[in-house]
C-alpha cells in the first residue's frame, strides 16, 4: 500500500462498516446492563472541552451547538448538565445514534440526534443549518483513515465544516492522530487557533508527547 506523503495510512477505523459494529455491540451492551460505552480519548479530554466552552466567555450556553460524530453523545449529555440547552449530535452510524438517544432518555437531558454523513452535508437535514460551536472528538481522525482518498475527504470534511459555522464560530478538537502543528497546517485557511488545551503527557525512548492534541478553533471566513 502506497501512503502518500501528509496522509496517514488507511484503515478499517475509516469506515462505516467498523463503526457499525462498535456501536452495535455498544448498543446491545446498553441494553443489557446501562453500560453507555467508551468515552473517545477519555473523561480528561471530554471535560477539558466541554469545561473551555462552558467558562469562555464568546459562548453562551444558548448557542447552537454540534458534536460532529456524536457516537454514544456522552459529550452533549455532559453539556446539557452544565445548563447548554441548544444541543444537535450526528452520527452516520445508525446505531450510534440509537445509543445516544438511548442515553440521552436515561439522562432525561434535551438533545437533538440526528443520521448524518459529515461528507455529504448537501444532501443532509443539516443543509440549511448554521451553529455557533462545533465539536469533535475523533472524527476528523476517522475521516483521515478512509481507505477511499483519505485527502478528498478530508477536504470534504473541512468545506462541510465551515458551511455549518457561523462566522467567528467557535470549533473545539480532539486529535490522537494529527500533532498541533499538522492540525494548524491544515485548519490554517479558514481557522485561527484560540488555545492549545493541556492533554496528559507520556514519555517514551526518553521523549516526551501527549497522547490527544486538544484545541480550539475561530472560523475566520
Amino acid at each position: 500500500m502506497v501512503v502518500m506523503a501528509g496522509e496517514l495510512p488507511s484503515s478499517k477505523l475509516g469506515t462505516i462498516e467498523h463503526w457499525n459494529e462498535v456501536y452495535e455491540k455498544e448498543l446491545a451492551d446498553f441494553e443489557d446492563t446501562g453500560d453507555e460505552g467508551e468515552i473517545w480519548f477519555g473523561e480528561h479530554t471530554l471535560k477539558k472541552l466541554v469545561g473551555w466552552l462552558e467558562n469562555n466567555k464568546c459562548v453562551g450556553k444558548d448557542f447552537n451547538v454540534l458534536d460532529i460524530g456524536c457516537g454514544n453523545g456522552v459529550t452533549l449529555v455532559e453539556m446539557a448538565k452544565r445548563g447548554f440547552v441548544n444541543l444537535t449530535g450526528c452520527d452516520y452510524s445508525l446505531q450510534a445514534v440509537e445509543l445516544a438517544r438511548n442515553i440521552a432518555k436515561r439522562e432525561t437531558v434535551k438533545i437533538d440526534y440526528m443520521v448524518m454523513d459529515i461528507l455529504d452535508l448537501e444532501n443532509s437535514a443539516l443543509k440549511e443549518r448554521h451553529f455557533d460551536v462545533c465539536i469533535d472528538k475523533g472524527t476528523y481522525d476517522a475521516i483521515s483513515l478512509n481507505p477511499e482518498n483519505s485527502k478528498h475527504c478530508r477536504e470534504l470534511y473541512k468545506k462541510s465544516l465551515c458551511q455549518l459555522l457561523n462566522t467567528n464560530g467557535v470549533f473545539a478538537l480532539a486529535s490522537c492522530n494529527w500533532t498541533l502543528d499538522e492540525l494548524k497546517d491544515f485548519f490554517k485557511s479558514d481557522f485561527d487557533l484560540i488555545e492549545e488545551l493541556p492533554s496528559p503527557k507520556f514519555t517514551f525512548g526518553g521523549v516526551a508527547g501527549q497522547s490527544v492534541t486538544s484545541c480550539i478553533w475561530r472560523k475566520i471566513s
